[in-house]
């Protein structure tokens, strides 16, 4: 008889997480009998609504299979292939979509911008905008603000909209990739709404993998005109699910009952857990504030080599350097004592060591 190895919970990516249970559950509820396609069904009508309740406003909501398309597509929405997108170096949208959205938007040119802590600051975007003026050089068009950033911060309200006030100043739509907007949310305890339309945010992709689903992003744009003919360039570009329910379902299960939020929750907390556990040992440099889910710090190559041979998954190429260990909704307080049991270890090994 064949038995299940239980396979054990990592800090690489809130990916590797399953599916949370109320994501599950909704999903088989989904699952019985006939809907119709295409989006035309009460499922993806319940979740659309959902979200418009969560940020108390008549927004546009579509669903697409990943952050990629939902980055990718949203943006293009925003620009002709003459503009450009203003975002921070280490942005999602600039080193991780593989050229995404300059390809569905016909070549529209991402402009990097410094910033502290892989956060956009305003002088630092009126710059940009006003270096180069003439016909030559492609006109800014939109700001791009990755909440939580690649490096684990959150804005705050107030620096979105200090944002979101240059922006208008300078004639720019803001878009925000909100992969982990969840986790921003409950960093800051403060309501969707302020961190979004009423900072001056256009379009925010909203992450439910990251947070418990098991596919399935939202494109939720705030100022409607800009959703004209959004559907479109979903069906072109492979995104219009023919069963859209199971893309949609998932949702309603995370937002009925606040489960997403209390996922987001959990994960920061562990993530505080693991940050408590290594700030203060020896031979280690923490590289980034712990704001979200997310943790980054200095190791010596040999104990990174060490915690990987003990079977510990977790990246070295995220961010600027370091180590980026990531807390999931189902992550426990004994995967962090175990982890960090493991580290201190290999660190007093290090140490000790000719």
């Amino acid at each position: 008889m064949k038995t299940t190895v239980a396979i054990r919970r990592q800090f690489a990516s809130d990916n590797n997480a399953g599916i949370c249970p109320e994501a599950w559950d909704a999903l088989a509820k989904a699952n019985r009998g006939h809907a119709r396609g295409y989006g035309d069904d009460v499922w993806t009508e319940r979740a659309s609504d959902l979200i418009r309740e969560l940020f108390e406003t008549d927004c546009e909501v579509f669903f697409v299979f990943n952050g990629t398309a939902a980055n990718s597509l949203a943006l293009a929405s925003l620009c002709q292939s003459y503009h450009s997108i203003l975002c921070h170096e280490i942005a999602h949208v600039e080193t991780d979509e593989c050229g995404a959205p300059e390809f569905f938007s016909n070549g529209t040119k991402v402009l990097l911008l410094a910033g502290q802590n892989g956060r956009l600051d305003p002088p630092a975007i009126e710059r940009m905008v006003k270096r180069r003026t003439d016909i030559h050089f492609p006109k800014p068009r939109v700001v791009s603000v990755t909440q939580a950033t690649e490096v684990g911060t959150v804005y705050s309200v107030k620096e979105l909209k200090a944002i979101g006030e240059m922006a208008e100043k300078l004639g720019l739509k803001v878009h925000m990739d909100g992969a982990r907007f969840a986790n921003a949310v409950a960093a800051f305890k403060a309501h969707p709404s302020e961190m979004t339309w009423k900072a001056g945010i256009d379009v925010l992709c909203f992450g439910g993998t990251k947070n418990g689903t098991h596919v399935g992003d939202a494109v939720v744009f705030f100022n409607r005109e800009l959703a004209y003919e959004f559907d479109y360039r979903c069906k072109q570009a492979g995104q219009l699910a023919s069963k859209m329910r199971f893309l949609a379902a998932p949702w309603v299960g995370m937002l009925q009952n606040g489960a997403w939020l209390r996922h987001a929750s959990h994960a920061n907390k562990m993530a505080e857990l693991l940050f408590t556990k290594l700030k203060n040992l020896s031979g280690i440099k923490i590289l980034f504030p712990r704001e979200a889910n997310a943790v980054f710090a200095e190791l010596p190559e040999k104990v990174i080599t060490g915690l990987r041979d003990r079977g510990w998954m977790f990246y070295t190429f995220i961010g600027r350097g370091g180590c980026r260990f990531m807390c999931s909704w189902d992550t426990t307080e004994k995967d962090v004592k175990d982890f960090a049991a493991d580290l201190t270890a290999l660190l007093s090994t290090n140490r000790n060591r000719p």
